[in-house]
């Protein structure tokens, strides 16, 4: 798939555990596709492998065509794809502004802005829904503007795929309705690829196209939310069987 995603056979351990199991599964651009599981079913351990934080054990990613399992992780960013974090992550001391600044830093590596680069940040705060809070200290910020705090910086580095790890915990209804609204917004009108691990049902059935279904590391159903809802294996992985 030469502008998509591709893992095969992908592998990771950890000592004598298997966290992650012959995992093979393609994304296509421009696509909306979930990953679901039970805790400690490998999804985050999936993502780290791709955006580079671990080292796949075995097995391969191919993005747009190009072998980059085993990249560092600003490697990775600069082919195009970005991540949030399943626990938020913001540098604290910042403003609203600059936190936005520092992606389009790490996309330039110039570290005297200039006016188009300050354009681009205040139209991602707007984009986003941060600009009255620009001048915000990160650290006052509520967590669901954390997390859309997050999501804008990792949108000044322009990436093509976006990996969101859990974007949604914590949030209220109404946060993700906002959320679900925004996410379709970056994929339909910008373009870009979304990969989302979530554990709320609701936002994960009516966002993505496809849904991947993992269990103990390994993908036990791949389909259409209707069919995934519908697979015995899905049923059995979430709610058990009877004795």
């Amino acid at each position: 798939m030469e502008n998509g995603l591709v893992l095969r056979n992908l592998e990771r351990k950890f000592g004598g555990v298997v966290a992650v199991k012959d995992l093979t599964f393609s994304v296509e651009a421009g696509s909306r596709v979930g990953i679901i599981g039970p805790n400690g079913a490998g999804k985050t351990t999936t993502f780290n492998m791709i955006s580079g934080v671990l080292k796949p054990t075995a097995g391969s990613v191919e993005f747009e065509g190009e072998q980059i399992g085993g990249l560092k992780s600003h490697q990775i960013s600069k082919r195009g794809i970005g991540r949030t974090f399943q626990i938020v992550r913001v540098f604290g001391g910042l403003s609203v502004y600059e936190h936005v600044l520092t992606g389009v830093i790490a996309r330039k590596l110039s570290f005297a802005p200039n006016v188009e680069q300050e354009q681009e940040v205040e139209s991602i705060l707007e984009l986003i829904g941060l600009a009255k809070f620009r001048d915000v200290a990160a650290a006052n910020l509520t967590v669901a503007a954390k997390k859309r705090l997050e999501l804008a910086t990792v949108l000044a580095t322009k990436p093509k795929l976006l990996l969101l790890d859990e974007l949604m915990a914590g949030l209220t209804f109404v946060e993700i309705d906002e959320c679900m609204e925004l996410l379709r917004k970056l994929n339909e009108e910008i373009g870009i690829t979304l990969i989302v691990v979530e554990h709320v049902m609701k936002a994960i059935m009516e966002l993505c196209e496809i849904i991947i279904v993992l269990d103990y590391g390994e993908k036990i159903a791949e389909g259409s939310p209707r069919e995934v809802a519908n697979n015995k294996r899905v049923i059995e992985a979430y709610l058990g069987t009877e004795a």
